[in-house]
């Protein structure tokens, strides 16, 4: 063989080892298969004291008292508050957000921006490359003002080996001191009710208290891997008052990781630690193998284990036919499944026991476990877990339950879809 074959030979064996790697890493998943409790029983249930020790310790995200949280579901009650925030703002703004679009609900975003920039409020915007589709003008018209705006992750060749990971984060920061984050976005199908046709279905949360650093924490980290800058300082992180009391509450941000995950280790602890309840709500609910059978083992435990995710109005229709491919599964084992009617269902909570509560960005797919960034408000309060079983169950009159029975009679152009977007499913 020519010396030139050989060369050509082995550039071919790189390339192909290079593509191979890369296909891998696109198409990895979370490594657990299970919660076990180093002694002989099951991990703690979310009321006993080991509980708070163990979530601690696997999502890497502390818990403290102090906090008050609004939970707000859709967009009549979160943009009034959160446009009333950040006009109040007097020394700092951060955001960081995935989707945005333009629209009014932008126009007026902007407006508050540049009036806050122009009094000498410090603004920093980072918006995801992909997920935002705001017009060169728009960024220019902001930037002019003086807010400090950055794409995170630019699409290029270059960046191609990050391309599958994305800013899916919500987070607001006002002064320091109140933090916003959950399923919002900008983009005008966040106004309404959430009920109506167009109107998307979401759940966000306010808060004050030592979660705010944590939440700003996670924006620090994705603005130092944009802009090269490194931010410290009680401008950005004010400093937290001791206060006893208030709901006990901790910012998860979930990374990307080689191995495992904060986001896979929170879920996976969040299912196996239900005694009574597990009621879960997901836009996107595509969970693999090992997720799906820790929620059915909890079902099967007698754990009353419901999901409530996105119907026939989801914007994905990849996801739902990826989601519906493994229903039976679930159906059989006792969890109970209902589809959103009228319009998307965009919102990500949990909620356990009445107790152990949860408010972010985080799907029930593989993306959200291994690609993404993203935030999460935890919650060990009694309180929000009983607004968050309400607003469960009212969300339940405008759903349709799948009965296993019915489920089975669906046609044969349904189960090939379904068939077809489960084989790409960690890529959804």
């Amino acid at each position: 063989m020519s010396p030139s074959n050989i060369a050509f030979l082995v550039g071919g064996l790189i390339v192909g080892l290079m593509a191979f790697i890369g296909f891998m890493n696109a198409v990895k998943g979370t490594p657990v298969h299970r919660v076990a409790d180093f002694g002989d029983g099951i991990p703690a249930a979310v009321g006993d004291p080991g509980f708070r020790t163990a979530v601690q310790l696997a999502s890497r995200t502390p818990l403290h008292e102090g906090h008050t949280v609004d939970v707000f579901i859709n967009g009549n009650e979160t943009y009034p508050r959160l446009w009333s925030d950040l006009r109040g703002a007097r020394e700092s703004i951060t955001l960081q957000l995935y989707y945005c679009e333009p629209g009014r609900m932008a126009n007026e975003l902007r407006e508050i921006l540049v009036d806050r920039a122009r009094a000498g409020v410090r603004i920093l915007f980072l918006y995801d490359a992909f997920g935002s589709s705001f017009p060169k003008e728009y960024i220019r018209a902001l930037t002019d003002a003086g807010v400090v705006a950055k794409p995170f992750r630019p699409i290029s060749v270059l960046a191609a080996h990050h391309v599958q990971n994305r800013a899916h984060i919500r987070v607001v920061c006002v002064d320091g001191r109140i933090g916003y984050t959950g399923g919002f976005g900008i983009a005008d199908k966040w106004f309404g009710n959430g009920r109506d046709e167009g109107q998307w279905r979401d759940s966000n949360v306010r808060f004050t208290g030592p979660a705010v650093q944590q939440l700003q924490s996670a924006f620090v980290a994705c603005w130092a891997e944009a802009t090269g800058d490194l931010l410290v300082g009680d401008r950005l992180f004010a400093p937290a008052e001791p206060r006893e009391g208030g709901v006990l509450a901790g910012v998860l941000h979930g990374s990307p990781s080689v191995g495992s995950t904060e986001a896979e280790r929170f879920f996976a602890l969040t299912i196996a630690s239900a005694r009574k309840r597990l009621w879960i709500t997901n836009s996107y609910f595509v969970p693999d193998r090992e997720f799906r059978r820790m929620i059915a083992d909890t079902a099967r435990r007698g754990v009353d284990t419901r999901v409530l995710t996105a119907g026939p109005e989801t914007d994905v229709k990849s996801t739902l036919y990826a989601g519906r491919a493994r229903y039976e599964e679930l159906l059989r084992a006792g969890v109970r499944i209902y589809e959103y009617r009228k319009t998307m269902m965009h919102a990500k909570t949990v909620v356990v026991d009445g107790m152990w509560a949860a408010v972010g960005s985080m799907n029930a797919d593989n993306r959200s476990l291994s690609f993404n960034e993203e935030t999460v408000l935890m919650m060990l309060d009694a309180g929000m877990g009983a607004t968050l079983e309400r607003h469960f169950l009212d969300d339940l009159a405008h759903a349709d339950e799948i009965l296993l029975a019915e489920f089975r009679q669906r046609g044969s152009w349904d189960r090939l879809k379904e068939h077809v977007t489960h084989l790409v499913w960690r890529v959804l």
